[in-house]
C-alpha cells in the first residue's frame, strides 16, 4: 500500500539531493503519539519506505512534484495522511512544499503467470557483512565494517543479501504461518539489469553523515505462485535492501503483462 502526495513548491528553490534525513524526520513526526512512535529506535526493519520528490530538478514557486510513501501497514499510512492533511506544510531540507492532494494506491505485481519489471526509484543499499565476505570471495579490509556491494563482487552476494533482508521484513510484517522468500524454491527475480552505481552522502542521524555506495536496477520477474506474488508485493511496500526509512531502495512496478497476454 502507498499514498501518493501531490506537492507544490512554495518558493523558487534548487533541488536538494540530500533530502533523505529531513523527509524521514517529517514522516516520523507524523507518527508521534501513535503506536509506531517507539519503532524509530528499534533495531528492526522499519515499516515504511518512500520515494524522492519527483521528478528531480530545480523548481519555481508553484511547480508540482509527487511524493510516494509506502508501507505494509494501512494504519501507519492513515496516520501520515491525516497529519499531512492537518499540517500540509512540508519542508524537505531546503525545499519548501505544500501538500495539495493525497490519494491511496495499491500496486500489485500481478497474479501468477504475470511477467513484469520492477525498477528502483531511489538508490539501493546492499552491504555485505564481514563474516560473509569469505563465502562470496570478497576481500575484506578487516574489522567489523560491512562492504558495500559493487559490480566486481558478482551477482550472488547481491541476490542473497536482498533475499535475507526481505526475509527479515517478512518475519516482521507477514503472517507467521506463511513461508518467507528463503523458504520457497526460485529466485525473487528472473533478471538483474544494473543501471548505475554511485556514491552519495546521507545523514543517518542528526550530526552523523555517511557516504553510501548505492546502485539502481531494473529487475525482471515472472510471478510463480501466490507466495512469490506476496513476496514481491512486500518489496513494493517495504523497499529492497537497507535503510528504507531513509528513502533508499524504494521500488516501483514499471511494466507488467498479465498471463493471458504472455506469448509462449
Amino acid at each position: 500500500m502507498r499514498i501518493l502526495n501531490t506537492i507544490h513548491a512554495r518558493a523558487d528553490t534548487a533541488y536538494d539531493n540530500a533530502y533523505h534525513h529531513k523527509l524521514s524526520g517529517r514522516i516520523w513526526r507524523a507518527l508521534e503519539g501513535t503506536k509506531y512512535d517507539d519503532v524509530h529506535d528499534e533495531n528492526h526493519p522499519k515499516p515504511f519506505s518512500f520515494s524522492n520528490p519527483f521528478p528531480p530538478g530545480d523548481m519555481q514557486e508553484g511547480d508540482g512534484r509527487t511524493l510516494l510513501i509506502a508501507s505494509p501497514e494501512e494504519e501507519l499510512l492513515a496516520h501520515i495522511a491525516t497529519d499531512l492533511k492537518d499540517t500540509p506544510e512540508l519542508n524537505i531540507g531546503e525545499m519548501p512544499f505544500t501538500v495539495s492532494n493525497i490519494s491511496r494506491l495499491t500496486p500489485d505485481v500481478g497474479e501468477p503467470g504475470t511477467r513484469g519489471t520492477i525498477e528502483t526509484g531511489t538508490g539501493l543499499l546492499v552491504r555485505i557483512p564481514p563474516w560473509r565476505c569469505e563465502e562470496y570471495g570478497i576481500d575484506h579490509p578487516g574489522g567489523d565494517t560491512a562492504v558495500f556491494w559493487q559490480p566486481e563482487h558478482s551477482m550472488e552476494p547481491l541476490r542473497k543479501q536482498l533475499e535475507a533482508n526481505l526475509d527479515q521484513k517478512h518475519d516482521r510484517f507477514a503472517h507467521d504461518h506463511l513461508p518467507g522468500p528463503s523458504d520457497v524454491d526460485g529466485n525473487l527475480f528472473d533478471g538483474y539489469e544494473l543501471i548505475k552505481t554511485f556514491a552519495v552522502p546521507v545523514t543517518v542521524t542528526e550530526g552523523q553523515e555517511m557516504t553510501y555506495v548505492l546502485s539502481k536496477w531494473k529487475f525482471s520477474y515472472t510471478v510463480r505462485d501466490d507466495h512469490h506474488r506476496r513476496h514481491l508485493n512486500l518489496a513494493l511496500d517495504c523497499g529492497l535492501g537497507e535503510r528504507n526509512s531513509l528513502g533508499l531502495g524504494f521500488v516501483n512496478v514499471k511494466e507488467k503483462t498479465p498471463p493471458w497476454e504472455v506469448s509462449v
